[in-house]
């Protein structure tokens, strides 16, 4: 049976006092906030600690938000499940919008390698220590990360005209 979600809180918040800033129950899904330089040390923590075995990486992907304190934040959204005790937890790195630098986490999750690279490519997250980060769905020479929310799109590339 799987913990229950403030229990899990909880005990990363006594765990790792420096690394984990809180957990969000009252806006749609709950989820744990982890410092950037604490991410890898939860996930490996939540992968290997028995009665919890966040063992897959179900996905990696961020979230712009210009309109946060400091110039914007862009969050990396981590959704982890455990195929040995069920149940599935969410946690949020916030990183500054104007230099977004986050540890690759793959070290712990290899499936990570792909999702990094298209957090990368889509919102300009640099997964810092990412053995291959490059884009993976625009070509190498695109300009600007699509999914930012100031993202203009060319006019042409490639001499095809958008119009």
């Amino acid at each position: 049976m799987a913990m229950e979600f403030p229990v899990i809180a909880k005990l990363l918040e006594g765990r790792f006092p420096q690394a984990v800033k809180g957990a969000v129950t009252d806006k749609g899904d709950p989820w744990i906030e982890v410092s950037p330089g604490g991410i890898v040390e939860v996930l490996a923590f939540l992968k290997e600690e028995g009665g919890l075995e966040f063992d897959l990486l179900l996905m990696v992907t961020g979230v712009d938000r210009p309109d946060g304190e400091g110039g914007g934040e862009i969050e990396v959204v981590y959704h982890l499940a455990s195929t040995t005790q069920g149940g599935e937890l969410v946690l949020k790195v916030r990183l500054p919008r104007e230099k977004p630098l986050c540890p690759t986490v793959t070290g712990v999750h290899p499936g990570a390698l792909w999702h990094e690279r298209e957090t990368y490519d889509m919102l300009g997250v640099e997964f810092t220590g990412h053995p291959d980060l490059r884009r993976i769905l625009c070509p190498e020479d695109w300009v600007g990360h699509p999914l930012r929310k100031d993202y203009e799109y060319p006019e042409e590339y490639g001499g095809i005209s958008a119009k």
